[in-house]
């Protein structure tokens, strides 16, 4: 059973949300919030698998609910729903630790499908959001940035932007948990990024993946 919490300020959105998502027998609504506040301490008090969050609050933006839950527990998984398009929100709310963007209109299915996606440990975005992430001008430090990687780092990182675990990636390559933090670290140093979700999409850019990869449709 997926256990999740709705934050967002429109009853109706909520209301429509945990109607759609409770049809699905694995999946149960253990709460509601109309603010960040409010759902930052439901989050903190039950412990949800899946967050689904707005980005526009009346108290709190969605990157500043995000941070404070990931600050809390990092392990949080938070699926941010969204009317917001801006090509910046998306980025900061992936690099913050949100696991998934999705707009408003999704559909039911891309939903539920996104919210068991998110549980697993896997990522989501919105393809049309992703395309355009891929194509802004990010600051990265060179156009050959992926040549600075030693062999053993390229093996790491392809495995990180599939979304491989850290535990699976030192199995896989017989290295130690603490090993594959250690690239990981010199990964995000060296491609000047700071997430899993920066890495694929300069990885996207690069034409080293597709968006298949990590979207879904």
């Amino acid at each position: 059973m997926i256990k999740l919490i709705l934050i967002d300020d429109h009853t109706l959105v909520r209301t429509g949300m945990r109607h759609m998502l409770e049809e699905v027998s694995d999946i149960h609504v253990l709460g509601e919030a109309s603010t960040g506040e409010e759902g930052i301490r439901l989050a903190r008090r039950l412990q949800p698998d899946v967050i689904i969050l707005d980005f526009r609050l009346p108290d709190l933006t969605g990157l500043e609910v995000t941070q404070k839950l990931i600050q809390s527990n990092a392990d949080f998984k938070i699926l941010i729903v969204s009317a917001a398009m801006n090509d910046l929100f998306p980025f900061r709310l992936l690099e913050a630790g949100a696991r998934g963007y999705l707009t408003k209109d999704t559909q039911k299915e891309e939903l539920v499908d996104a919210v068991k996606l998110i549980h697993s440990g896997q990522r989501i975005i919105n393809p049309k959001i992703a395309s355009r992430l891929a194509l802004a001008k990010i600051d990265y430090k060179t156009d050959s940035a992926f040549g600075l990687l030693s062999e053993q780092e390229m093996e790491v990182m392809k495995m990180l932007i599939r979304s491989v675990s850290i535990k699976d990636i030192g199995e896989h390559l017989n290295i130690s948990t603490k090993t594959v933090h250690s690239y990981r670290s010199r990964i995000f140093k060296k491609l000047n990024v700071k997430s899993d979700i920066g890495l694929a999409l300069l990885a996207i850019r690069h034409g080293l993946i597709t968006l298949d990869n990590i979207t879904t449709e």
